[in-house]
């Protein structure tokens, strides 16, 4: 549950990047490529923070 929230809160982040980049008139494929890298970084980021601790 808390990976999907801190996801959700990503790709509001994403989204107003984007929108950010489309009123500075960025190159949508710039746009498209920032958004897919920032979301594969939220991905490993989150899955990271989630991760449970190995125990010995």
């Amino acid at each position: 549950m808390s990976l999907l929230i801190y996801l959700t809160g990503f790709l509001i982040l994403i989204g107003g990047l984007a929108y950010g980049a489309v009123l500075l008139h960025v190159a949508t494929e710039w746009i498209v490529v920032g958004g897919i890298v920032l979301l594969g970084l939220a991905v490993l980021t989150g899955v990271k923070a989630m991760r449970q601790k190995d125990t010995p």
